[in-house]
């Protein structure tokens, strides 16, 4: 790995459509941002390069042209673009620094420190303000994939695993679900939006929740000999799998299907293992409920051990040439794609190693990246400089949209004053575009 290699200051894989799990990649580093797309196990192309300012959070939709930008110059402005047609489509300012975007064809959501900014997509206007949330100084949230169930969770607290979950659609609370004694670190929602898996700061266990109810589905544990922290969780698209990864070196596969076997123990292990589970069942009328729960906590089925610990990466698990793989980024400026035998389980082989830093491939890729699609356009190399606001209140977001050329939207936004609170729904009765329109919004593979 060459010591060049930017660190990345954000990096996101592109979220779910409805039946297909996007294997696009977005990168943030301290001089603009990329966007990647996973062909194949050996190809990963570089499909669009901004060479502007330092990004701290770039999130695409899909795999379409729409994408959203904070910058570390401008942390308190979203900037919505279309980066294939080369402008944006607007921008809006907040009271306080962005820590996290979220978004799927039905809304946006940009999380602030305590308040959470509901915006609809089709024509990104607020919908609605939760205020006086928790600290949230991490930005943790996460947001539904399948806008049919378009939920919306976040902590519920600052001190203990509580999280709250929100109707991003019907804009009201569902329910709160006590997840964890410890803080909140980790969270992630399931493609079909009918589970969400949590992690708490301690980083031992993984617990699945049915999000209707609150009940609790699976409980998983990722360890007992040391806390770590958890980086990321995620579903796999038929939502029968999921991944972790931590700051440690170890990735850890949960299998949420209880129909499935679970791959075979060694002879000794497994008989030791069924000595001690029956001992645990015989006594447990009258040991402690912590002691008989590290018993019925599932395990993981398959694991992967990387190159690398102490860095923040993501994960996710995809189908690349019609075999399911898992794919981890990290915060060094590599990309990892692992080969997962589900039917056998166990440690996972290495595939490929891609770099993230625009560079061909010099040892793990010998097929060159394909050219960019896209040049830099200069309207992301002159933003505005962002005009402070600097009330302690939020009194919702300032928007700026640029009228379009011929070749843009052929919309403009109003514009909404940053004096008064947007509380309440706003009435959307035109629809300014459509996600959903290949010509607008071409998907970008």
């Amino acid at each position: 790995m060459s010591n060049g290699t930017p660190e990345l200051k954000y990096f996101s894989f592109g979220t779910a459509g409805k039946k297909v799990l996007s294997r696009s990649l977005a990168v943030g580093t301290k001089t603009g941002y990329r966007l990647y797309s996973l062909s194949s196990v050996d190809n990963l192309d570089q499909i669009y390069e901004n060479e502007s300012e330092d990004i701290c959070i770039v999130e695409r939709l899909f795999s379409s042209s729409l994408v959203a930008v904070v910058s570390l110059s401008s942390p308190r402005k979203l900037r919505v673009c279309h980066f294939k047609k080369g402008n944006e489509i607007c921008n809006y300012s907040y009271s306080n620094t962005i820590l996290g975007v979220k978004l799927n064809r039905a809304r946006l959501v940009v999380c602030l420190e305590e308040s959470l900014y509901i915006h609809n997509i089709h024509d990104m206007k607020v919908l609605h303000t939760i205020r006086d949330t928790p600290p949230n100084p991490a930005g943790l949230c996460c947001l539904s994939t399948n806008s049919d169930m378009c939920y919306l969770a976040y902590p519920g607290s600052s001190t203990t695993g509580e999280v709250q979950i929100f109707d991003a659609i019907n804009l009201q609370s569902v329910s709160m679900i006590s997840a964890h004694e410890s803080p909140l670190a980790a969270m992630a929602i399931s493609h079909q939006g009918n589970r969400i898996a949590t992690a708490s700061e301690r980083g031992t266990v993984i617990r699945v929740f049915n999000i209707s109810d609150g009940a609790k589905l699976y409980e998983f544990r990722r360890g007992v000999k040391r806390c770590v922290s958890i980086c990321s969780l995620a579903f796999s698209i038929d939502g029968l799998y999921l991944c972790s990864s931590s700051n440690t070196e170890t990735v850890h596969v949960f299998k949420l299907d209880d129909t499935k076997e679970i791959p075979q123990m060694p002879d000794e292990q497994q008989s030791w293992m069924s000595f001690l589970s029956k001992a645990v069942t015989a006594s447990a009328n009258y040991l402690p409920t912590q002691v008989t729960d590290v018993f019925n906590q599932g395990r993981a089925v398959a694991s992967i051990h990387l190159p690398f610990q102490g860095l923040k990466n993501i994960c996710t698990i995809v189908m690349v040439d019609k075999v399911l793989r898992l794919l981890v980024a990290s915060s060094h400026g590599y990309l990892y794609v692992y080969n997962l035998d589900m039917e056998e389980g166990g440690e996972c082989t290495l595939w490929r190693t891609h770099r993230l830093d625009g560079q061909l491939d010099v040892v793990d890729s010998p097929k060159p990246i394909k050219l960019k699609e896209v040049n830099t356009t200069k309207l992301d190399k002159t933003m505005k400089t962002e005009s402070s606001i600097n009330k302690k209140l939020d009194t919702g977001p300032a928007v700026d949209t640029n009228h379009m050329t011929e070749d843009c939207l052929e919309y403009t936004l109003s514009v909404a004053n940053a004096d008064n609170h947007v509380d309440s729904l706003t009435d959307v009765s035109e629809d300014r575009f459509n996600l959903n329109d290949d010509s607008e919004f071409p998907p970008v593979v």
